[in-house]
């Protein structure tokens, strides 16, 4: 038995958004935190994905607005008559996404030295549930006890057979950004949120862009009528949308990609982006052995505290499959670290988690879905105020667009909302904080909005919602 004087020993596997947001905790409530990472603090989500993917996006949002500043009385020099004259230099664009991401990672790691975490540069496995082996890059291996150890090692790439990867014309979503030029035309191999985000970026650099979706629309996984939205934007923005087509394999020709399809057809273009899903990163860890469950499809099960099924042994993150946002990664860090240290811990619940699709216009989702209530799963009464009616909207030239608010029949308590709309991602703050503290449609509609705003709209959307006494 250890001495009840000893420091409590946390080890955490694994550096993105759920490993060092639990090892701030930690720390926090007097633990001794080591942090095993071995491809730098931040994990993918900064390294990789969430922070170069939104940089990548942001410069994309400019090129919208210049695009389409003709209708605010803008004129750019080359538009009148012929080609803008604006253009983007990707190596610069990518220069700065790679610079940004690094520079996160720089701050992350300072701030876990400050609060005095220990970060080992090395492969971490289990070895039974309570030591982890740190191996480095040259072989040096240590044993750590632990009291208790998070896995948080996230997920990859899925890479399809037939369509593997060389970084030059045939890419994976973490390799675009080694680009040296911008892809004359591009397909994108899969419809969900990364492929569709990636479309929609290369779309507004000047990409030709030709999306593959096997399903009968973009972002299955989304809000019917904000698909709808985005896909009429797509089209109408010069993207071929190929719907109900399912790539077979992609091969290098002498001057770019072919893309072969299951029905026999084919695509060309100059470059190919395979957006087709992710794998956990669970092999060769010692999980099984330790008596962590993993699923068919590799992933860590977890309870709502963030528990495996092996006693001190939490995970967080794409790694578990439950959610793959970094948002609910990083709070599946913190209850975990709360849970096993006995700080006060709610546990996660889904339906307050609010999540955005990074395409212009941006989709923004929090709680019950319109699906859920087609489906029977929860009764609500559903109204959706297109944007184009909102003042702000008008004098932005805004077209496309909606806010949809859901709220429970009798008690009029929010559970759910959708903001289809640019910025979507600030803009759904409001309805979160409505689902998750139970506000009703009365009490958001008497709430003070800025007139002229798009947030108007959520409040008018909560008045026609307004269930009489």
């Amino acid at each position: 038995m250890r001495d009840n004087d000893a420091m409590t020993r946390v080890v955490i596997i694994g550096g993105g958004p759920g490993g060092y947001e639990s090892a701030l905790v930690a720390a926090q409530l007097g633990a001794e935190v080591t942090v095993v990472d071995r491809d730098g603090l931040g994990g993918s989500a900064v390294l990789t994905d969430c922070v170069p993917s939104k940089t990548l996006v942001a410069t994309a949002d400019l090129m919208t607005m210049t695009a389409d500043s003709g209708e605010l009385g803008v004129r750019i020099a080359g538009q009148c008559p012929g080609p803008s004259l604006v253009s983007v230099d990707l190596p610069t664009v990518n220069e700065r996404v790679k610079r940004l991401a690094h520079a996160q990672s720089t701050d992350i790691e300072a701030r876990l030295e400050k609060e005095g975490v220990r970060v080992l540069r090395a492969r971490g496995r289990l070895e039974g549930p309570a030591v982890v082996v740190a191996e480095s890059a040259d072989g040096e291996v240590e044993r750590l006890d632990a009291d208790a150890v998070l896995v948080a090692t996230g997920a990859r790439p899925r890479i399809v057979e037939g369509a593997e990867p060389d970084g030059e014309r045939i890419l994976s979503w973490d390799q675009v950004y080694d680009l040296t030029e911008l892809p004359q035309r591009l397909i994108v191999v899969g419809s969900g949120v990364t492929g569709a985000e990636f479309a929609s970026a290369y779309n507004a650099l000047g990409s030709e862009v030709v999306l593959v979706s096997s399903r009968d629309r973009v972002l299955p996984g989304e809000d019917a009528d904000a698909a709808r939205v985005l896909e009429d934007v797509f089209q109408r923005r010069g993207m071929t949308v190929l719907n109900r087509s399912r790539g077979a394999g992609v091969r290098r020709t002498p001057g770019g990609v072919v893309v072969e399809l299951t029905d026999g057809s084919s695509v060309e273009g100059s470059h190919c982006l395979m957006a087709v899903g992710s794998i956990p990163n669970t092999e060769s860890m010692g999980l099984a052995e330790a008596g962590v469950r993993l699923s068919d499809a590799g992933y860590i099960e977890v309870d709502r505290v963030s528990r495996t099924g092996a006693r001190g042994v939490y995970a967080a993150g794409d790694v578990t499959g439950v959610l793959m946002l970094a948002s609910v990664a990083a709070m599946q860090g913190r209850i975990a670290m709360w849970h096993f240290l006995g700080d006060a811990v709610t546990p996660l619940d889904l339906k307050t988690v609010s999540s955005n699709v990074f395409t212009d216009p941006e989709i923004a989702t929090v709680g019950w879905t319109e699906s859920d209530v087609a489906a029977g799963r929860i009764a609500a009464s559903v109204v959706k105020l297109p944007l184009a009616t909102n003042a702000r909207a008008k004098m932005q030239g805004l077209h496309d667009g909606f806010v949809k608010l859901l709220c429970r029949p009798g008690t009029g308590i929010v559970v759910g909302g959708v903001v289809v709309a640019p910025k979507a991602s600030e803009l759904i703050f409001p309805i979160a904080i409505a689902v998750d503290q139970r506000l009703t449609v009365d009490q958001v509609a008497h709430t003070f909005t800025v007139y002229p705003s798009l947030t108007g709209s959520i409040a008018e959307a909560a008045r026609k919602l307004h269930l009489r006494s």
